[in-house]
């Protein structure tokens, strides 16, 4: 609903007329956790922050629990501007030097093509880093031009283009296995020794050691920690099956790519289904009129090498890379 362009005032209603349980009395009815305060006189209460809460949740996401990428999600929607507008690339551009997202400035007149993309870093003076300006028409014509070429050669290569995803991806994907095996070990660990501390102070409760409120305190803590350690467990199970699953991954771009023939402009859908991250580099020349800016475009699927497309190197699943002219 989000990604559609609704609020999240109109989603929080939605959710309430629709009876549908708030994640805080659900998971206090399976386990009888309280961590989240939930309102149990209001089990379909839903506020806005909870909403907010998710769509920035990797639990959450749908295209994680669909295997549609491995890392974490980007995928989350900024609010519509004054003119009720949404940013279609909202959650998804950065700047290739300082990491911060690039925002949208819409022309002050009706000339859409002087919209633009500054870097937040710059903006706020938060980091060090320069502009990055882009006009929004000549990033669209960057990304189309490479959705258009990756996707076609999906389609008309396909045993080619699974072969290279396949083979490149798997040093990347023993990487992840390994980093996420390490944090579950890590995490399974200190949700055993927590529950270990919980009974001890149970006992010390019982025996008179520590007060009923004393015990109240820390015991809500170390729960909430447990609950909190529970949840990224989770996260990292998923994380660990999207990785064994990477062929489902490169099939389903291959089979999208098939649904999606005609793409006349760039919609918020096309980037929602195809990619996962832009960065955007400052020009080689700055202030330059006729130098472009260096794009690199990560895909929804895992290989690092290229391969040659139109006459122009584009980096397969985890990079691609387009020059700006």
């Amino acid at each position: 609903m989000y990604a559609s362009g609704i609020e999240i005032v109109r989603i929080c209603d939605t959710l309430i007329r629709e009876k549908v349980i708030s994640p805080s009395v659900y998971a206090f009815r399976r386990t009888g956790s309280r961590s989240g305060t939930p309102k149990l006189e209001k089990p379909y209460y839903w506020s806005q922050r909870t909403v907010r809460g998710m769509l920035s949740n990797q639990t959450y996401c749908g295209d994680t629990v669909n295997f549609k990428t491995y890392s974490k999600s980007n995928k989350i929607r900024k609010r519509p501007d004054k003119q009720g507008e949404m940013d279609k690339y909202a959650g998804y551009l950065y700047c290739g030097e300082c990491g911060s997202r690039l925002y949208l400035h819409r022309a002050k007149t009706l000339d859409e093509k002087k919209n633009n993309f500054m870097c937040g870093g710059y903006q706020r003076r938060s980091t060090d880093c320069t502009s990055h300006y882009i006009r929004e028409s000549v990033l669209d014509e960057i990304v189309l031009a490479s959705l258009r070429s990756v996707t076609a050669y999906a389609r008309e290569h396909a045993d080619e283009f699974y072969k290279i995803a396949m083979t490149n991806g798997e040093q990347e994907t023993k990487k992840l296995l390994k980093e996420s095996e390490d944090r579950k070990a890590e995490y399974t660990a200190r949700i055993n020794q927590l529950d270990g501390i919980i009974r001890m102070l149970y006992e010390d409760r019982v025996i008179g050691r520590i007060s009923p409120e004393r015990y109240d305190t820390l015991a809500a803590d170390y729960e909430k920690e447990q609950a909190d350690l529970k949840a990224n467990l989770k996260e990292i199970n998923l994380q660990i099956s999207n990785a064994n699953l990477q062929e489902e991954c490169i099939q389903d771009f291959i089979d999208k790519a098939r649904q999606y023939i005609e793409m006349p402009t760039l919609t918020p859908e096309l980037i929602r289904v195809f990619i996962k991250r832009i960065e955007v580099f400052e020009k080689a020349e700055k202030y330059s009129r006729t130098c472009g800016n260096r794009v690199i475009i990560y895909f929804t699927f895992q290989a690092d090498k290229g391969t040659k497309i139109d006459g122009a190197m584009v980096k397969f699943g985890s990079k691609e890379e387009t020059v700006a002219v």
